[in-house]
This record gives C-alpha cells, structure tokens and sequence, in this order.
C-alpha cells in the first residue's frame, strides 16, 4: 500500500491492487494555496461539505464518492462512517463531521476529517483497532496539537499522520506541525510526500511520520 500526502488533509491511497483511493480532496483558493489535484481515483472520501474537502470534481476517473455517517462498499473494501463534529460544541459553530475507517491490504486505517473534539467512549469503541491514524493537528478549525495527542494516545495506532496543519501552502490561522511533534515518540519528518507500508513492515512501536506536501 502506497500513502502519498497531496496536500492539507487530503490523500491518495494506493493499495496492492492499485484501487485508489483520495481523502478530503481540496478546492484552491482562500487561504488553501496547494496545486491543483489532477489524481485519478476509484473512490473519495468527503468528511464533510467545506471547501477545502469536498471538491470531488477535481478528481479524475468514474470513482465512488462516500459521505457521511454509515456502512459502504466499494471495490472490495469496507468503508465505515462515524458521526462526529467540526467544534466542541455539537456542530452548532461548524456543522458536523465524519471519521472514516477501512482496511487496505490488511492495514487499517482512520481518517479523522476535521475533527474538532475529543472522541466519547462510544466513538473510540466505533473506531476500534487502528494501524494509520491521520490526524489533524493544527488547532482553531480542528483538534489543537494537545488534543491530537490525547487522541493519538486512545486510539493507539502504529502509525501517526499530522495533517491540516499550517504550511508554506496554507494560509489559515492554524498552528504548524511542530507544536504536535513536540514531545511525542518516534518522530520521522520525510522529505518525500509518499511512503510506502504493509502490514509486516508497520512500526512495532507508535511513530509519527511528517510527509511532505506533494502539491
């Protein structure tokens, strides 16, 4: 399986077979200064209707779009949609938000979207086991970096991905990735926006990788 960083909280996952699979994709613009998307895919992810993660039309190929809160099956793999929120205050100042969980040749993985609270008990049972979490970090629009690792450290994964996070790219008023980074154990900072996994080659102990930016 084959993870590469596009940009803010949106990814191309690549699996073994080569479905594809992009998360949040971005539209430019507004303080989201990343190059345009121009990845095919068989299936998007869309947390939520913002601008800066859900313009599906900048993603090439006849792809399955997947939102909201449920069960979904697409090319073989299993899709699970959790309810949560843009805000600590019940979605009444950002509306609501939805945490993706599915499984890629054996790995599970969670996207948090634009999580913007600290999970219940009945969220972190829902999630269950995770091997790469992405998280985002950068705080005032989503989870501050405190509250990222309390939910790094429930969730337990083998895999930490920052992401939404302040970059030469990013324009929003939001905290770069070192606050998160700070502190917390197996820190890698790649200078490459792909990383290549499989479930034997996971780290046996948690690590955070900080991708570079491929647009």
């Amino acid at each position: 399986m084959k993870i590469k960083w596009l940009g803010h909280s949106s990814f191309l996952i690549t699996s073994e077979s080569g479905t594809r699979v992009i998360t949040d994709p971005y539209t430019t613009g507004g303080g989201i200064n990343y190059g345009e998307i121009d990845e095919a895919a068989e299936v998007v992810l869309i947390s939520h209707d913002h601008p800066d993660h859900n313009n599906a039309a900048a993603v090439r190929g006849g792809f399955r779009m997947i939102k909201g809160v449920g069960a979904n099956e697409a090319k073989g793999i299993a899709f699970k949609g959790i309810a949560s929120y843009h805000d600590d205050a019940g979605g009444a100042e950002r509306g609501p938000n939805t945490i993706f969980c599915f499984t890629v040749d054996g790995v599970r993985l969670c996207h948090l979207g634009d999580l913007g609270h600290r999970l219940t008990e009945e969220q972190a049972k829902e999630i269950g086991g995770v091997d790469i979490l992405f998280i985002p970090v950068g705080g005032f629009f989503t989870i501050d970096a405190k509250t990222a690792a309390e939910v790094s450290s429930r969730l337990n994964p083998r895999l930490i991905i920052p992401m939404h996070f302040k970059t030469k790219a990013c324009g929003y008023p939001i905290a770069r990735v070192d606050d998160f980074i700070r502190g917390m154990p197996g820190v890698v900072e790649s200078d490459s926006s792909e990383v290549e996994f499989s479930k034997e080659t996971l780290p046996l102990e948690i690590e955070v990788l900080v991708l570079e930016h491929a647009l």
